[in-house]
């Protein structure tokens, strides 16, 4: 009798906190976002314009209210058709139990995370699609808005494709655009919310314990980004085996360092070339963003290989993917969404696209970041290298830029250099030291 009352009670607490994480986290799609159509907006690489005299209002389901120029329109559609097939992640509820936590939710504390979520699956779609492989969203982004009308009218839950659709869908893709769709959903299956998946909050957690962090912490842009670092290297799914991740060390990208990542045998004599994502923790400014680093920003977020930028403000943590003017465009993982089981064929995929891009001035950013690139090949990494180099000497007015290139490894600067593998642990004693040191100095993220 006593532990069906404790049942019931639990119940009605899950329930509560259900309607609460609901009515907290409801408004972020509701707010209306606004963009000049007298300047360019730029996405992951990307530019827009939106040229007229009056300046234009986003509904919240992203599409523009009063333009009617043709040209302009279809500029206005590319944009939101590139916004929308970007990969969202964010709050969740009624997720598989955390392991050694009672939790079965992050909202509230798992938004850094979330957010290097989303660098990192960036990151993923110019592995394995493209920057400019969007052919998915032409047969699938009318549906997606529609489901985001529904929803936001208080209309009916989005179904799975009958079968009829899906057969119309198939005869409408060729072998290409069918390649990219399955793609995509692998890429969103890796970040399920299920202890299975390589890349979901389950693991994360698992290996942030390493660094002294639990689930229901505080994470920093910083130790996320060691943390994707961890997940990647031990990521078992033969297609992830040819891209890893490294995080450059007190503001300072090692090129040796990055080689040898790059660099690794694949069980022959024959050493094959990895991919690799670049990850800068950085600071702009003290305890206030430094505006003469908004240049230096605005220049990243317009490179093509840029994945974006783990961030936020103060008490709340965004993934910057673009600008305008002196604002940056963000997506918002403070929405709580019902679990949805990846595992399952043809599971919907609206719940992560993001219908209504937001914008925050670059002043009140908080100076703690991660910066994300994604390097292909040596080749890649030897152009972009130069390029940041350029880019970092010309915004930066005093004698030390924001990080630096250097030639050589780690340690030949004595440096305390990690190994890349380790066998009974996953955090060095050095990492673990900047770690602790990053956990303490970053801000407090909700």
């Amino acid at each position: 009798m006593e532990a069906t009352g404790t049942d019931e009670v639990e119940k009605l607490k899950s329930k509560f906190m259900s309607a609460w994480h609901n009515m907290k986290y409801s408004w972020v799609l509701k707010t209306k976002t606004y963009f000049s159509r007298n300047s360019a907006v730029i996405l992951l690489g990307k530019c827009y314009h939106f040229k007229s005299d009056e300046p234009s209002e986003l509904s919240p389901d992203g599409s523009c209210l009063d333009i009617v120029d043709t040209v302009i329109s279809g500029n206005v559609e590319e944009f939101r058709k590139d916004f929308i097939s970007r990969i969202w992640l964010t709050y969740r509820e009624d997720f598989p139990q955390i392991k050694d936590s009672a939790l079965t939710t992050d909202c509230g504390w798992g938004c850094t995370l979330r957010t290097g979520q989303m660098l990192l699956a960036q990151g993923l779609v110019l592995h394995f699609l493209g920057r400019d492989s969007e052919s998915w969203t032409s047969h699938t982004v009318k549906k997606l808005t529609a489901s985001f009308d529904a929803s936001l009218t208080g209309g009916r839950e989005p179904k799975v494709l009958s079968k009829d659709h899906k057969e119309a869908l198939k005869r409408d893709c060729d072998d290409s655009e069918m390649r990219d769709e399955v793609y995509h959903r692998k890429i969103i299956s890796w970040f399920g919310d299920s202890p299975p998946a390589s890349f979901g909050l389950h693991q994360l957690i698992e290996y942030g314990k390493k660094s002294g962090k639990t689930a229901g912490d505080w994470y920093g842009p910083a130790v996320v980004a060691h943390i994707l670092r961890k997940a990647v290297e031990e990521a078992r799914d033969p297609e992830l085996q040819g891209i890893t991740i490294y995080v450059a060390q007190d503001c300072t990208v090692y090129s040796s360092d990055v080689v040898d990542r790059q660099c690794s045998s694949m069980g022959s004599e024959k050493a094959d070339m990895k991919a690799v994502i670049i990850l800068v923790p950085v600071r702009l400014g003290g305890e206030r963003t430094n505006m003469d680093y908004l240049e230096f920003v605005k220049g990243i977020l317009s490179l093509e290989y840029c994945v974006g930028v783990v961030g936020g403000k103060p008490k709340q943590s965004y993934y910057f993917a673009g600008f305008q003017d002196d604002s940056l465009i963000y997506m918002d993982p403070h929405y709580c969404q019902s679990f949805v089981d990846v595992s399952i064929k043809d599971f919907p995929l609206e719940s992560f696209h993001c219908p209504s891009p937001k914008k925050m001035s670059f002043k009140n950013m908080d100076p703690s970041c991660t910066i994300g690139f994604y390097c292909r090949n040596m080749k890649d990494f030897e152009r972009i290298s130069e390029e940041i180099t350029k880019m970092l000497k010309s915004s930066s007015k005093e004698k030390y830029p924001l990080f630096t290139f250097v030639k050589g490894h780690s340690r030949d600067y004595d440096f305390a250099s990690s190994p890349l593998h380790e066998e009974n642990d996953l955090f060095s004693e050095e990492e673990k030291k900047r770690l602790k040191r990053f956990s303490t100095e970053e801000f407090v993220l909700l």
